[in-house]
């Protein structure tokens, strides 16, 4: 019998490492045709390497050259002959208050994590309403983070970008509810996971009174309890059981409850499960 992700093309940003290789290879093992990019081309290159023959073509851009991104996307639907799927999981951080980000940080974040989503969506959305229309079936998975569910002091750039991730995505679920339903729109939070964004993080600047001799990435690495592999697998699974919100992590589960009930002072309560100004 089938499986889910036999044959079918998936376009996925940020392949080069962390959950983005994890991806690949998840789905690889499902079935699954891939169109893999990532800034990186040297971890692009591994990640290839890792899947060995199964089928998959490798492309090196930046996300924020909506050129190139479009150009990636409409090849991968031309190579393979169609396009089921794109997960939109490229991203970075910068590490500083608001006032002391200067803006071209700010932007870049905003491009990556954020427009590069948006041009991600624009470009496969073609593709995947005629796939959909094909076989039934088509998916748009767009990664945002617990810090899209709450505010974390010196992570403005990325709270601003994964919010707006999730406002995106909520609204095309419920768009395309009403136009393309067999399209399954997933926004995925995950919590703490041993990826390489906390370590290539640009840090500019705390808070006064924040520790300065910490290694923000080491700190991160501690906390994080979760594997790529096991993030990966959670975001699959959502995927074919059609899930629009995934959240990865115990600690994300615990940051949406105490949002919920608490959604005035939440950060005071759960500061010291995060690690406080130590963060």
């Amino acid at each position: 019998m089938a499986g889910t992700f036999d044959d079918r093309v998936i376009a996925l940003t940020g392949a080069g490492s962390g959950i983005g290789r994890a991806l690949a290879l998840g789905l690889a093992d499902r079935g699954a045709v891939l169109a893999l990019a990532d800034k990186d081309g040297e971890g692009l290159a591994e990640t290839k390497r890792l899947l060995g023959n199964r089928p998959a073509s490798i492309t090196t851009l930046d996300v924020t050259d909506t050129a190139a991104l479009t150009a990636w996307v409409d090849g991968a639907a031309t190579e393979f002959g169609r396009l089921d799927g794109i997960v939109n999981n490229a991203g970075l951080s910068v590490v500083a208050p608001f006032a002391d980000c200067p803006r071209a940080d700010f932007d870049r974040v905003m491009a990556v994590n954020f427009t590069g989503v948006v041009e991600g969506c624009r470009a496969a959305l073609p593709h995947l309403r005629r796939q959909a229309t094909d076989t039934g079936a088509a998916w748009l998975v767009n990664i945002s983070s617990v810090f899209g569910m709450m505010g974390y002091p010196t992570q403005s750039a990325y709270n601003a970008s994964k919010y707006a991730v999730r406002g995106l995505t909520e609204a095309l679920y419920l768009e395309l509810g009403v136009t393309d339903p067999d399209i399954c729109v997933i926004r995925v939070h995950p919590g703490g996971v041993k990826t390489n964004v906390a370590r290539n993080s640009k840090r500019i600047a705390t808070l006064p009174g924040q520790r300065t001799d910490l290694d923000f990435a080491a700190e991160f690495e501690k906390a994080a309890k979760t594997t790529p592999e096991q993030a990966a697998a959670i975001i699959i699974a959502g995927m074919e059981r059609r899930q629009h919100r995934v959240l990865i992590g115990n600690d994300a589960r615990f940051i949406d409850w105490m949002t919920r009930l608490f959604p005035v002072t939440y950060f005071r309560r759960i500061g010291a499960f995060l690690g406080g100004n130590n963060r």
